[in-house]
């Protein structure tokens, strides 16, 4: 990789401040962040203030640049930083990334209500030549639109209080996920009855007897990981035991779990009142309306109308499936029920199993045969650098070549679930491209996912469920290896709209459901033989099994986080679980149990960068059936249709209108059709 300048001679002495290079995982301690941190802001204040004195007429080149170069080198400090406190559950490094964080949230703020920056951006802005890019004109009308957010125009005492706020948010958002992982760490079922593990698969069931076996306990230890709940949730005979792991899943967080130290009932109301009035102060009647003003959709109004007109068209099709269910199951359905019921109903129905499917996706070669549908795509190849430091012995690092044999990125895979390691799946940046003023770097970025850890001959199998996910996060990492632009905060994902951030990640997800391409990526854990033609028909039949309840399950999400969010009045609070009980009366099928407090560990929403904007699964996933269409009516390699999204979608990042961008690779705007369509539900 090309080697980009480094701070100053410190960084010899703090690992964390050497961005010569990879971060030197081997040599970062806790100890390293806050020297870091303190050494970049305290030069970056300097240099500002220097470039706002010095320059009476600022350009492109003598501003914007200097400001760009300056926030990817923070960037690069910081994200290892919070990568390593989201995987290694390392009370030190949750607590340097605490002490860090106001820091850092202080030094964004300072910059955002900037008054001498803004004005010197509007200079820069109304300077521009007629020959400059489309990139630059994009990088300050977003700087622009983002210092209005944050509140620039602001008198002082209001300025001052947007400071407050975004500080104390910093804070209660790390205080909820926290909440989250710690009561989810703290949790075990400890089980010695072996009848009561009836259906659970093998895999499971010898990772937690390892895990009892760990703590000098006989029998089973069943930890609240999402491969152990999915298992037992899918699996298990023993109705009250998967009640008992549901239980435990959605109340984690909550007055309803082990301890009130975890609960998160405060930091909720107190995350909603700061986002209100945040929003307020800069002029927006709710968050949900501040929210929007960096996504495509347009209003409120429009968002919610799209809300409903999905369930509306997905309705009838979902209480058929629950219908089908119940008389399939002789019961009726309650939520700890619908998944192990839906997999009886498959194998039933269609002949196929999770649990036979997964002996066929073993984590290497799936990767693998991922890897190759790449590099067909896209004329990329992927290398594995075993020279390279990372964090824990399941980290790997790989290189991507272009098709001229240059190397234009990396990226880091850390797959497996462990203990303190955060819930879920993601890609993160570590390095964003960068290549301005004679300094260059490649985008490198962390891809992590909570699979089954390896067994004792080190194979972790794969459920169906899986390998889409791993296809989900690697069309993240695609659109942020791919990218050809070099200013910073609009390369890769950067600057992209986040209710169209989804889009590569959810078209990616397509090419898990071709038989070719699973073919690649399957291998039986003990013949060998490839996914058979047979077993894949079955798959794909019993693909839209289920599939309106699942809508109906992401819309009530959506809508549970955009309505709380554009409704908040301070003068009638509405708490978190009474909207989510308007709006289950609404769109659910099922009744939830009193003690279900899903808001509790929404961590996407309190803690994440979905707030008012966990609709955007939805809002991408129009774009992406309709884009995968482009595939199908081709061929799904086909190589024209791959380099145009390639060039139209993936590499653009945010330098253009992203409907331009999408109406350059489709030909015309998207529709839900496709979507519809793909999940077996007939258009109204």
């Amino acid at each position: 990789m090309r080697r980009s300048k480094t701070i100053s001679s410190d960084s010899m002495n703090n690992p964390l401040l050497d961005t010569s290079s990879l971060p030197r995982f081997g040599d970062i301690s806790p100890d390293h962040v806050l020297p870091a941190i303190e050494h970049v802001i305290s030069t970056h204040r300097k240099h500002l203030d220097a470039l706002l004195s010095k320059n009476a007429d600022p350009s492109f080149d003598s501003l914007v640049v200097p400001v760009e170069l300056m926030e990817h080198e923070l960037g690069r400090v910081w994200s290892p930083v919070t990568h390593l406190q989201s995987v290694l559950g390392s009370p030190d490094w949750r607590e340097a990334y605490k002490q860090a964080l106001p820091l850092l949230t202080q030094h964004g703020t300072e910059i955002s209500q900037n008054i001498r920056l803004q004005r010197a951006y509007t200079g820069v802005g109304k300077s521009l030549p007629a020959d400059a890019s489309e990139s630059q004109r994009r990088v300050v009308d977003h700087a622009l639109r983002d210092f209005h957010l944050a509140g620039v125009d602001l008198p002082e005492s209001d300025k001052d209080r947007f400071k407050e706020i975004m500080q104390e948010l910093a804070a209660v958002q790390a205080s909820f996920e926290h909440k989250v992982q710690d009561a989810a760490d703290a949790w075990s079922l400890h089980v010695l009855d072996e009848n009561e593990l009836a259906g659970i698969p093998k895999q499971a069931m010898e990772r937690a007897a390892e895990d009892a076996a760990g703590k000098s306990l006989t029998g089973w230890l069943w930890s609240l990981d999402y491969p152990t709940y999915d298992s037992i949730m899918t699996h298990a005979h023993d109705r009250q035991l998967r009640e008992k792991m549901y239980r435990a899943w959605t109340t984690r967080g909550s007055d309803q779990g082990d301890d009130p130290e975890w609960d998160n009932s405060e930091n909720i109301e107190t995350i909603l009142a700061l986002r209100h009035e945040v929003a307020n102060l800069v002029g927006y009647r709710s968050f949900a309306d501040y929210s929007l003003a960096t996504k495509m959709a347009s209003s409120t109004d429009e968002v919610l109308d799209f809300l409903h007109e999905l369930a509306a068209s997905t309705r009838g099709a979902a209480e058929k499936e629950l219908s089908d269910l119940q008389e399939f199951a002789g019961m009726e359905l309650r939520p700890w029920d619908v998944t192990f019921w839906l997999e009886k109903y498959k194998q039933a129905k269609f002949s196929v199993s999770n649990e036979d499917l997964r002996q066929y996706f073993p984590a290497g070669k799936v990767i693998n045969g991922l890897f190759s549908l790449a590099a067909k795509l896209y004329n990329v190849e992927l290398l594995e650098q075993t020279d390279v430091a990372v964090w824990h012995r399941d980290a790997r690092y790989f290189s991507v070549k272009n098709s001229d044999d240059a190397i234009i990125g990396g990226f880091y895979t850390d797959i497996y679930a462990r203990n303190g390691k955060r819930n879920g799946a993601w890609i993160d940046e570590c390095i964003g491209r960068q290549d301005i003023n004679g300094s260059a770097a490649l985008p490198v970025g962390y891809l992590v996912c909570n699979f089954p850890p390896p067994d004792d001959s080190g194979l972790s199998l794969l459920t169906h469920d899986d390998v889409v996910t791993l296809f989900h996060e690697f069309g993240h990492m695609l659109h942020h290896l791919l990218t050809r632009i070099d200013l910073p905060s609009i390369s890769g994902i950067n600057g992209v709209p986040w209710d169209a951030v989804e889009l590569p990640s959810q078209f990616m997800e397509n090419f898990a459901w071709s038989y070719e391409v699973l073919r690649d990526c399957s291998a039986h854990s003990e013949s060998g033989q490839a996914l058979p033609r047979q077993l894949f028909d079955k798959l794909e039949q019993s693909r839209n099994a289920g599939a309106g309840l699942a809508m109906l399950r992401q819309l009530e999400l959506a809508m549970f986080d955009f309505r709380l969010h554009a409704e908040y009045d301070p003068k009638q609070i509405v708490s978190s679980l009474e909207m989510l009980h308007a709006v289950r009366k609404e769109v659910s099928l099922l009744e939830h149990p009193d003690y279900n407090r899903l808001p509790h560990a929404f961590s996407h929403i309190f803690a994440g960068g979905y707030a008012a904007g966990y609709y955007s699964y939805k809002w991408a996933e129009v774009l992406a059936a309709d884009a995968f269409s482009a595939f199908e009516e081709a061929g799904i390699f086909d190589p024209a249709t791959a380099q145009r999204f390639r060039r139209e979608i993936l590499e653009v990042g945010g330098s253009r209108d992203i409907m331009q961008a999408y109406i350059a690779f489709r030909g015309r705007k998207p529709t839900i059709d496709a979507l519809l369509r793909q999940n077996g539900i007939q258009a109204r």
